[in-house]
């Protein structure tokens, strides 16, 4: 059976900004919950220190990459959280992750959080996804 996606939209504000409220999901076969991506290189060292432009642009790479090596993409994602230590900033840059969800052609419901910090101190975004397939 192909995977259906069914948006859930009482209101469509949240459509305007790029997310849905709720999305039914038909279909399934496997379930991925991905770990939060932070801008980590492949070797495991944070980067990027104070650009959340360039920490957020590596985060979705490096999302890409664990949906990559299990056989999806960002089109199979059916929930992104996004913490980050500076709200008001990453709004600023939150258009780049909005368009490559829109390349994509989903638009996931999303929860934004706004925390002391991350795991690692100048850190200052984090995605966590849910994809299905």
């Amino acid at each position: 059976m192909a995977l259906e996606r069914t948006a859930v939209n009482p209101w469509e504000w949240s459509v305007e900004l790029g997310y849905d409220q709720g999305e039914i999901v038909s279909g399934q076969t496997r379930t991925l919950y991905c770990a939060g991506q932070t801008a980590m290189s492949g070797d495991g060292k944070p980067q990027h220190a104070g650009d959340m432009a360039a920490q957020l642009a590596l985060s979705v790479d490096n999302l890409e990459a664990v949906l990559g090596k299990a056989g999806m993409s960002l089109a199979n994602l059916v929930r992104l959280n996004v913490y980050t230590t500076d709200v008001d900033l990453l709004f600023q840059h939150y258009g780049a992750l909005a368009s490559r969800l829109g390349a994509a052609g989903v638009a996931p419901p999303t929860t934004m959080l706004g925390v002391t910090r991350l795991a690692i101190p100048y850190l200052m975004v984090e995605l966590e996804g849910t994809a299905v397939a």
